[in-house]
């Protein structure tokens, strides 16, 4: 892109997140929240590093991605960046010591094996624990009925901060969000049980992110209504 290209697609991103900041402050405030109790993730898949450095200009710290290999690329590129990077696909095992390299939090931990793998690290990275709000057990996510295991599991890890529980809501036709986000605040009710301090609901992206806040969601993940459309996978 030309120079003008250029800082057309920086203003156009700055609108973007502007809009999306605005939306979140409403629906916080809705609910009788305020504002600052949330964590904005921008999702970055797909997009150039570039992206991101535009979106640290503008203040952004909170960054996501849910593929190993492009998030430990942008990591690396951007190191001089004071960026939180957020891994919030599903890892593979083999790959976890890997992500912890640059992630500084994990987002789908849902597994023992996962946990296992994590253990003995060099740094401390902050783990949320995913919850499958389905009957599907390829949509990703441990099981309800797993999650107090797996909690103790993570808090016999000291190389893992238990902050709380993460989903996506079912597609539409399967379960309203609202109510798919209150069955997970009542498991983060029950994870606090063992872990006062595990508050924290990673929840919400473009199009359900008001149904999470008002669920309380503490962390919300949105991606190109920020950042605009994705580039086509290489």
């Amino acid at each position: 892109m030309d120079a003008e290209a250029v800082e057309a697609s920086r203003t156009a991103l700055a609108a973007r997140l502007a809009g999306i900041t605005e939306r979140i402050g409403d629906a916080a405030r809705a609910v009788g929240r305020s504002p600052e109790e949330l964590t904005l993730i921008v999702v970055t898949k797909f997009h150039p590093a570039s992206l991101v450095t535009d979106l640290a200009a503008l203040g952004v710290r909170d960054v996501g991605e849910n593929r190993h290999q492009e998030a430990q690329d942008k990591a690396a590129e951007l190191a001089d960046l004071d960026l939180r990077w957020h891994f919030i696909g599903q890892l593979q095992t083999k790959k976890a010591r890997q992500a912890a390299r640059y992630a500084h939090a994990i987002h789908s931990i849902d597994r023992e094996r996962l946990v296992d793998a994590l253990s003995g690290i060099d740094r401390t990275v902050d783990a949320f624990l995913q919850v499958n709000l389905t009957d599907d057990p390829s949509r990703g996510g441990a099981a309800p009925d797993e999650l107090d295991r797996l909690a103790e599991r993570v808090l016999e890890t000291p190389s893992l901060r238990l902050r709380g529980v993460m989903a996506v809501a079912p597609l539409p036709e399967e379960e309203e969000a609202a109510r798919a986000f209150e069955r997970l605040r009542r498991y983060s009710e029950r994870v606090q049980a063992l872990a006062p301090d595990a508050t924290a609901i990673s929840a919400g992206m473009t199009h359900d992110f008001a149904e999470a806040i008002a669920a309380g969601a503490t962390h919300l993940r949105i991606g190109s209504a920020i950042t605009g459309n994705r580039p086509v996978a290489g």
